[in-house]
């Protein structure tokens, strides 16, 4: 609201500028010439004029409009071409758990697990990272049980999740014309509040604060001190670390040869998904993380999966190792790495996985609905810090 009311006013200061501008005293105008061009008094009115009018002086207000038309700013904005995805795709059936006992016991009924015999148990799950899948609960004598398929597990070995993190991405109905992305606050839940000039070295914020994952368009960009600063609105700028960014392409990747493809960018974390050379589809992601980096390359999808299990390790011990139940809407396209929901994941935006694409189950599962065996996706670091000789990589991993 307080962003309309903004261009409402400076429309109206514009227009009101432009007719005090126009006043033009009675000896001025005898000794003008017949031609309005000859008289730099006459100002045009507020708008926009890439070219000159010739009978007018695109002065003042009509500057700034013009200014800002040039880098794709209109008022009032124009919005990006998108829509939230559908929200019932980050519906799940399965119910997750953490496991936080190392080597803890799956029993083979409620009444063992009550006892709590150990001795009694009929598989472990041995690893540093796991999580199951379970189909119902049980409350016996005050205690929870989890029953995962292959047995039951107590409320002391599994912490339950609530609820899934019901963040998507967005479908587009044509490429925008310019770039856009999420904001980022990492960690914290701390909104960032937008400068009116690019750069730290002046502290003239805005106040206009933005919280997690909002969407901002890019108009520009400026570089301060070796950054990249976005301007996401009219005089407002952020520094690109806090945002996750997408520019749109729609050229196929070298070695492409259709029409549709998947885009990942490692630098700026995001997915982007092309369809007869447009954008249909992006969002956030998280991908491999030091030293288990997702490799940059060209990749077909081999493989596909509703649900898939995923257990491993990344030690020659042995240690380390992972074991994820029903792994939702999973699509593998370098050896073990894949692109996947993934439930045990509260925040994108960062490398954090061990080499395959981290998406929300939301965001997995629409691309997975769009993606054929044999679609490609482009892996690619623009800041090329992601290494890409082969020799240093294993299989992958979640």
């Amino acid at each position: 609201m307080k962003r309309l009311i903004l261009q409402i006013l400076l429309l109206s200061t514009a227009f009101l500028f432009s007719l005090t501008s126009q006043i033009i005293p009675v000896n001025a105008a005898s000794n003008s010439s017949s031609d309005p061009s000859a008289n730099p008094a006459v100002l045009c009115l507020p708008g926009i004029y890439i070219n000159d009018p010739g009978d007018c002086t695109p002065a003042g207000p009509s500057t700034y409009l013009t200014q800002m038309a040039k880098i794709g700013i209109t008022f009032p904005l124009t919005p990006l071409p998108a829509s939230q995805a559908d929200p019932s795709l980050a519906q799940m059936d399965i119910h997750y758990g953490e496991v936080k006992t190392e080597n803890a016991p799956i029993y083979p009924s409620v009444e063992v697990a009550l006892e709590k015999k150990k001795k009694l148990a009929s598989e472990r799950i041995n690893a540093s990272f796991a999580y199951i899948s379970y189909d119902r609960s049980e409350e016996v004598d005050g205690g929870r049980f989890y029953y995962t398929g292959r047995g039951w597990m107590t409320a002391a070995d599994v912490s339950r999740i609530g609820v899934l993190p019901r963040f998507q991405g967005l479908t587009f109905n044509r490429t925008p014309n310019n770039s856009f992305g999420w904001i980022l606050t990492f960690l914290s839940a701390t909104p960032v509040e937008t400068k009116r000039t690019p750069g730290y070295q002046i502290a003239d914020y805005t106040g206009h604060l933005l919280t997690e994952y909002e969407v901002v368009q890019i108009y520009d960009v400026a570089t301060v001190d070796d950054s990249d600063w976005y301007m996401v609105g009219p005089d407002e700028w952020l520094p690109e670390k806090v945002v996750a960014r997408v520019t749109p392409d729609t050229t196929p990747p070298e070695g492409v040869t259709g029409d549709r493809w998947i885009a990942i960018n490692l630098d700026q974390q995001t997915i982007a998904v092309y369809d007869q050379r447009q954008l249909d589809f992006a969002t956030v992601i998280a991908s491999g993380s030091d030293p288990f980096w997702t490799q940059p390359g060209l990749f077909p999808i081999y493989e596909k999966h509703e649900t898939t299990p995923m257990r491993g390790a990344f030690e020659a011990d042995g240690g380390g190792g992972y074991y994820l139940e029903d792994v939702p809407w999973t699509m593998y396209f370098d050896q073990a790495r894949a692109l996947h929901g993934a439930y045990w994941r509260t925040k994108m935006g960062f490398s954090q996985s061990h080499g395959c694409v981290n998406m929300t189950v939301g965001d997995a599962h629409w691309i997975f609905n769009w993606a054929n065996i044999g679609d490609p996706v482009y892996v690619w670091d623009p800041s090329g810090q992601t290494p890409t000789d082969p020799s240093l990589y294993s299989s992958g991993g979640y």
